[in-house]
């Protein structure tokens, strides 16, 4: 549903599932700061640069970013938590870039104790999430990203139980050099993870939405006559 609904070019990042951890109460916080309290973590430091499909960078974007603890659990996981941890809302800076530091994400079974340990007990598939970090892009006059990167290697990336892996959103973590090191205040052996993110308009996006309905209209009904009304597909009767 969200590629029928948010349809990209070639050249822009693709969507993936949204998920059950989202939440309305991350707070915004500045570059630079350290989202997750987790003294177990992997230290991860996570560069990020948000472009048009032309590589002009977007200023100002809100990003929502979340990911688990080092165990595999999201904050809100936990009866005792007094606060969101591991997530934070971000805005691009003129560059089009924001940086942050969080831990190395970490593969997770999906709760199964319920009806869907059930059903994927019966369909012979196990629970497993690949590692991935969340993110969710919105500024007006763009299309609503909601994405994730997923980190190799991993067991389960060729067999996610949510089916939200998609090859293009597939990275990995390199080793931070002596220059980062310095700049962003990490350790040398601390991981990096740098991924330039595409975002397109609302109308480049409306156009291709409306441009995938007309085509499927053609192989659905082939023959006849059909058009756009407010970019819903309906008989052409003129």
């Amino acid at each position: 549903m969200d590629a029928i609904d948010h349809p990209k070019p070639p050249n822009a990042t693709e969507g993936t599932v949204l998920g059950p951890f989202h939440t309305h109460e991350a707070k915004v916080l500045e570059a630079g700061t350290d989202i997750s309290s987790d003294p177990n973590g992997e230290p991860c430091l996570v560069i990020c640069n948000i472009t048009d499909p032309s590589g002009n960078p977007i200023p100002d974007v809100k990003v929502d970013i979340w990911e688990t603890d080092s165990t595999g659990h999201y904050d809100v996981q936990y009866a005792e938590r007094d606060g969101p941890d591991g997530r934070c809302v971000m805005h691009s800076d003129s560059d089009g870039k924001l940086w942050f530091k969080a831990i190395r994400p970490v593969s997770y079974p999906i709760p199964h104790d319920g009806p869907v340990g059930q059903l994927l007990k019966k369909l012979k598939r196990h629970p497993w999430r690949p590692a991935h970090m969340h993110f969710m892009f919105e500024k007006k006059g763009w299309d609503h990203l909601i994405t994730a990167l997923y980190v190799k290697p991993d067991d389960y990336l060729t067999s996610d139980a949510v089916f939200g892996v998609k090859d293009s959103l597939i990275v990995e973590t390199t080793p931070a050099t002596k220059e980062q090191a310095e700049r962003y205040g990490i350790k040398e052996s601390d991981a990096v993870l740098e991924h330039t993110f595409v975002l397109v308009t609302e109308e480049d996006t409306e156009m291709l939405r409306d441009e995938n309905a007309m085509k499927a209209m053609a192989v659905l009904f082939p023959g006849k006559k059909v058009k756009l009304l407010d970019h819903l597909p309906v008989p052409d009767l003129d």
